[in-house]
């Protein structure tokens, strides 16, 4: 057995890291002084235009906005841990947050009449100015954050229970996470005759007694027990023997758990399950989805009804036949529905089986019908396939069944492309709007627009949509990739 004491590699690490709790301390301070700093310096510079028994109040409103704030940000997540080292994240629950301290606010000087007791001009620069402030403390804490965990400041100090491949392969995928503050210092294995003295450059330091002398030496933070979960015996007397330590002790996921890194663990009556896949936008999501797929569509369709008409004119005018297109797509849960177009192609050309895309300079595209295609225009009638249910504004693009992907159909061409079926097709994505459209003719396109589209699903939100729609109108006119 060797001699805890006497381990070279795990010299000069005795030094416990900064808790990460420290930055949280920060961004609570950051955000105070923002909020209470703008309200002081748009105060001081109205000073001549407030009155004199109104100065108590507007330092009043002052102190309740940095107090609403601090709450509301922390409800929101705004100071979860793993927005310390991702900004998008944390100016995300900043933003939803504040605004929320915002609503409160006017909705309290609604109720009580007080919206007309305060300085419109500084009202607007202290929300301006704080919302300024906030994001820019949030952005040197981040900086400050960041070049900390890159020194390893905030990394606690690991052992692995297990040399074995299991143990193996925990310390690989820790070793290459861009989130994880820990840095692994040592395996611990009592099986010394079949282990490797050093795993990827790691040393292999004994047994469970030497775990335990670590430990009382204050040279570790927290174990990972690394054990096949059908070695149950041997896992009951690995934490029998370090259960009475007063250090974090978890159990890492068996083998197969590895292929589902990024899901999450619930208790099924008190036992822990992972969850494997959901139905990803229900309950109240759901509700809230719909409500904006009708409430927007209808509005919609009101305000570009004499598009519509034009455009149907257009077409009349053009080439023979119906101004509308219907063709087979899949939707929700791999049902088949009729999806609404505008005519583009002259109408003894369309095809309903064994579908060919669209290509540049195809023959059977019409003159009205590329200038549509160009610019999105013949997704118009979408809106009446949303408003029947069948489609949202957003999700991923519905394709025919029969559609391939170098001579390969989509639902074969690429692993979990039935994935994208459980959300509602829509009008545009998130793989539309960040180039991913037109013609899909190898596997790589394939596979891009999949992962936008399985993005899309996991990070649903009405403002995602929101935002997805507002770059529509911005990336689609003009692009080159739709034929």
């Amino acid at each position: 057995m060797k001699d805890a004491k006497t381990i070279a590699p795990l010299e000069g690490r005795d030094s416990k890291p900064v808790n990460p709790t420290l930055v949280e301390l920060f961004l609570h301070i950051s955000d105070v002084l923002a909020v209470l700093l703008a309200g002081i310096l748009a105060f001081y510079l109205l000073d001549h235009k407030i009155s004199e028994d109104l100065r108590s109040t507007y330092i009043n409103i002052i102190g309740l906005g940095v107090i609403l704030s601090s709450m509301s940000i922390f409800l929101c997540g705004g100071y979860d841990t793993d927005t310390f080292f991702n900004l998008g994240n944390s100016i995300r629950g900043m933003f939803t947050g504040f605004f929320l301290t915002i609503s409160i606010l006017l909705v309290a000087g609604f109720a009580f009449k007080l919206t007309g007791t305060f300085s419109r001009i500084w009202t607007t620069g202290w929300l301006a100015g704080a919302t300024g402030l906030l994001v820019l403390g949030r952005f040197l804490v981040w900086m400050i954050a960041l070049r900390m965990r890159k020194r390893g400041i905030f990394d606690s100090r690991v052992v692995i229970v297990g040399a074995g491949e299991q143990g193996e392969r925990l310390c690989r995928f820790i070793k290459n996470s861009e989130w994880l503050t820990m840095n692994v210092i040592a395996f611990i294995d009592d099986r010394a005759d079949r282990v490797p003295e050093a795993i990827d450059g790691i040393p292999v330091v004994g047994g469970r007694q030497d775990l335990i002398q670590l430990i009382r030496q204050n040279k570790v933070d927290q174990v990972l027990i690394s054990l096949p979960w059908s070695a149950a015996e041997r896992l009951r007397e690995v934490i029998d023997d370090i259960a009475e330590t007063p250090i974090k002790i978890r159990l890492a996921p068996d083998l197969a758990i590895f292929n589902f890194g990024d899901r999450t663990i619930s208790s099924l009556g008190g036992l822990p399950v992972v969850n494997l896949f959901d139905r990803p936008i229900k309950g109240t999501r759901s509700l809230l989805k719909k409500a904006e797929d009708f409430i927007l569509t209808g509005l919609i369709v009101i305000a570009i009804s004499p598009i519509l008409a034009l455009i149907a004119l257009a077409i009349k005018l053009d080439s023979p036949g119906p101004v509308f297109f219907r063709q087979d797509r899949e939707g929700f849960n791999n049902s088949t529905f009729k999806v609404w177009k505008f005519r583009s192609m002259y109408h003894n050309m369309g095809q309903n089986d064994k579908i060919q895309q669209a290509t540049k300079g195809d023959s059977r595209i019409t003159k009205v019908g590329g200038f549509l295609r160009r610019t999105s225009l013949d997704e118009l009638p979408q809106l009446f396939n949303v408003l029947s249910g069948d489609m949202s504004l957003v999700g991923p693009r519905p394709h025919a069944p029969s559609t391939e992907a170098a001579g390969v159909k989509f639902e074969n061409a690429v692993h979990r492309y039935a994935s994208r079926h459980r959300v509602k097709p829509g009008i545009t994505g998130w793989a539309q709007v960040n180039g991913w459209r037109g013609e899909t003719d190898t596997i790589e396109k394939l596979e891009a627009r999949l992962h936008h589209d399985l993005y899309y699903i996991d990070n649903w939100s009405v403002g995602f949509d929101i935002y997805i729609l507002l770059r529509t109108g911005l990336v689609f006119f003009g692009q080159d990739e739709a034929y």
